[in-house]
């Protein structure tokens, strides 16, 4: 295919690089205020974090020159060769890695330490971008997808062994990226409801509504409700749909009016009507052999089955400090001085700063250190007490702007692997944001990401420059092909 050189200083995204420079800047001034003392050397010394991560964005001007200086198709030809050494290099982190904090992810290299599971982000990126973009990718082939499944999981996999399962569950932001892509929509609505199910069995738990157990009622309700919507959107069958809803609403009419004589288990009820729905599906796929009831009788059960899994895997899987951790944030349990105590304290800080905050430096929670890892994941809190309302909701409007901007890059690219890599970079930048920001404030569970460029950590920093400066090469060379 023939090209034509362009000039990738003039063709690159400027706009974008301005972005991440504020950024960049912002991210240091709120670590100076993280983590400066006034009887220290001074906000530029290499002994302090402040001056460290001055040094590490100075030595991310040079990685920037190198990434783009290089061939755009440099990215697409070595994409594999990308992942599989992340791969092994995870796999050793395993074994070599000190125990640092409860988990092993950290190389140590005399005074310096990396994090490998930083860089595997964009080797993913590009070896998931590379397989979607082979010739006759579907993902409505079964092997096609399992093998992107794999790609995704495996290094997800090797992150948790390392005890990082924060570092792990931003992979879960490639879904996005295979939904742009042609997975089907039902695939990530049952990943939604898994969420909401497993959250609704566990806030309710221990809630009894009369003798019926809440949470799982509750959960029991939503999948009778959920499977007449699938029956309609993939079917449009309104008289299966008609059927499961006046069958649904007479049982538990019945149930109410009976209850007021003899005490009434719903659950049984929901039992009941969830055994005649699935043989009900069942019995009209096997009429007509359509596929779409078996498969909706498959969610059912599985729905099922999922809920009665959740005890299990909370308490059989989950590490006792991410089961309190859990606790805290659905308000199961009151740990101000313990699992709360990260949470409450953030949320003490931002509150404190009022509209436009203490000013640069003079923030009280900060100063204290009353807030554990306030210049890593925790960054954030510092922002919103030294600069307040103001200056938090610029920063979640620089990182709004940035992610939309990210996404219009993708959508202009000509070609499909760049696209994809386009969009596996801004899903990945739109979960560290979101669940980090979640959890600073109180809205998510604490798992212990980064915010991009304003969290102190050169992997970090390093991590997420090599991620975006590549898609920033690739779209300067958009229109070089003829």
């Amino acid at each position: 295919m023939p090209y034509r050189k362009i000039d990738t200083w003039r063709s690159v995204d400027w706009f974008t690089i301005a972005l991440y420079v504020i950024m960049i800047i912002m991210g240091w001034i709120s670590i100076c205020g993280a983590s400066y003392e006034f009887d220290n050397t001074g906000l530029f010394s290499l002994d302090g974090r402040a001056g460290s991560q001055l040094m590490w964005a100075g030595m991310a001007v040079g990685l920037i020159f190198v990434i783009l200086m290089l061939e755009s198709d440099f990215y697409d030809i070595f994409a594999y060769v990308f992942y599989i050494g992340m791969i092994l290099l995870l796999i050793a982190t395993i074994f070599l890695a000190p125990d640092i904090k409860g988990s092993r992810s950290w190389l140590v290299l005399g005074p310096i330490r990396l994090q490998p599971a930083e860089f595997a982000k964009f080797a993913t990126a590009l070896a998931v971008a590379k397989l979607m973009s082979s010739y006759g990718f579907t993902l409505s082939n079964v092997r096609n997808f399992a093998l992107t499944l794999g790609l995704i999981l495996l290094p997800m996999l090797l992150i948790m062994m390392q005890k990082e399962t924060g570092s792990a569950l931003v992979y879960l932001a490639f879904f996005l990226v295979l939904y742009r892509e042609g997975m089907s929509g039902y695939i990530l609505l049952t990943g939604v409801c898994a969420v909401v199910f497993f959250v609704t069995s566990m806030k309710f738990s221990d809630v009894l509504w009369g003798i019926t157990p809440l949470g799982q009622f509750l959960v029991f309700l939503m999948v009778l409700l959920i499977t007449p919507f699938l029956v309609q959107v993939l079917r449009r069958d309104g008289l299966v749909v008609k059927v499961i809803l006046i069958t649904v609403g007479t049982a538990f009419l019945i149930g109410y009016l009976v209850n007021f004589f003899i005490p009434v288990n719903f659950l049984w009820i929901a039992w009941g009507l969830m055994a005649a729905l699935v043989i009900y599906l069942v019995y009209l796929s096997l009429r007509g052999w359509v596929r779409q009831y078996a498969m909706i009788a498959l969610f059912a059960v599985g729905s099922v089955g999922f809920l009665y899994s959740v005890d299990y895997v909370f308490d059989e899987i989950m590490e006792p400090h991410q089961q309190i951790r859990i606790k805290v944030s659905l308000g199961l349990e009151d740990d101000p001085s313990g699992a709360g105590y990260n949470v409450n304290q953030s949320k003490i800080a931002i509150g404190s700063g009022g509209f436009s905050g203490k000013g640069f430096l003079n923030g009280t929670q900060t100063k204290l250190k009353y807030v554990p890892e306030q210049d890593t994941d925790f960054i954030f809190c510092t922002v919103g007490e030294e600069q307040g309302f103001v200056g938090a909701a610029l920063v979640v409007i620089l990182f709004g702007v940035f992610i939309l901007r990210l996404i219009t890059l993708a959508e202009r690219q000509h070609g499909t692997f760049q696209r994809i890599y386009g969009y596996s970079v801004a899903s990945i930048f739109f979960f560290h944001v979101a669940i980090n920001i979640g959890m600073v404030t109180g809205l998510t569970p604490v798992i212990g990401i980064p915010l991009p460029f304003f969290s102190y950590g050169g992997s970090s920093l390093w991590g997420f420059t090599i991620l975006l400066f590549i898609f920033l090469r690739m779209d300067a060379a958009r229109n070089e092909r003829l």
